[in-house]
């Protein structure tokens, strides 16, 4: 099973890792678009007006155009304790034990998009790029779509998409009975349903906590439900998006 998280706009600062090295990121094959994307930052981050409106930025947040500047030489940390946010402070990484955290090596990956698909305790440093970011001569969505849809298609097992529609976009998942996206839903007592923002990131990580914590062995969606409920999570099968996008899981906040 993999678990195919968002990153968060936030992190942390700091670390106390060596700096950045992408050949110490996983999957290797994603190393020569990395090397040009922060290539690409890096030399934005120069001009500072320019990154600004790359990132779309207001003057409390001028500090971000410095850590691009520094990606080669910050410290870095591990990926699921760089990030923060509602989904990360719920799945509240730092506190997990020694066994999770392993069991998060092998099942997570995040979608960061200046480095695309990272392991969970992949060094990163602190940076700023989004999905919808704007660096010239590269449009994201173009630059990262391929390769990330390849990586995704040649991962065996159950995915567990847990991403926003726009990382979703910038890399597809595979389309195959295995590979599932989860949207997180409320039901009103009528049985009317309504997607959730907050507690959508709220939820995904919750259920990234838990499954980080029970290490269930999940090879299947029908396998994947009948540990959801046990573990007392409220998870089915939801509508079908067509032949071209994954099947739905509708994840019960």
């Amino acid at each position: 099973m993999l678990l195919l998280l968002p990153p968060s706009e936030t992190k942390r600062d700091g670390g106390s890792g060596a700096p950045l090295s992408l050949d110490a990121l996983s999957f290797e094959e994603l190393s020569a678009p990395r090397a040009q994307l922060t290539r690409a930052v890096v030399d934005l981050a120069g001009d500072h007006d320019a990154m600004m409106r790359a990132l779309k930025l207001g003057p409390r947040q001028a500090l971000e155009v410095a850590r691009n500047r520094d990606l080669a030489t910050s410290a870095t940390m591990p990926a699921i304790d760089r990030y923060t946010g509602v989904l990360y402070d719920a799945l509240d990484a730092p506190s997990l034990d020694e066994s999770a955290r392993g069991f998060g090596a092998r099942t997570v990956v995040v979608h960061s998009a200046l480095f695309g698909l990272v392991g969970a305790l992949d060094p990163l440093p602190a940076y700023r790029l989004s999905h919808d970011s704007r660096v010239p001569g590269l449009r994201l969505k173009a630059f990262w779509r391929e390769p990330l849809a390849l990586v995704l298609d040649r991962t065996p097992g159950l995915i567990v998409d847990l991403r926003s529609e726009g990382y979703a976009e910038l890399g597809p998942a595979p389309t195959r009975p295995d590979s599932v996206y989860v949207r997180v839903v409320s039901i009103d007592g009528t049985g009317r349903k309504r997607a959730l923002n907050h507690f959508n990131k709220q939820a995904k990580g919750r259920f990234t906590r838990a499954v980080l914590e029970q290490r269930p062995e999940a090879d299947t969606v029908e396998e994947l439900l009948d540990w959801a409920a046990g573990a007392g999570f409220a998870m089915q099968l939801g509508e079908d998006r067509g032949a071209s996008l994954p099947r739905e899981v509708e994840l019960v906040a």
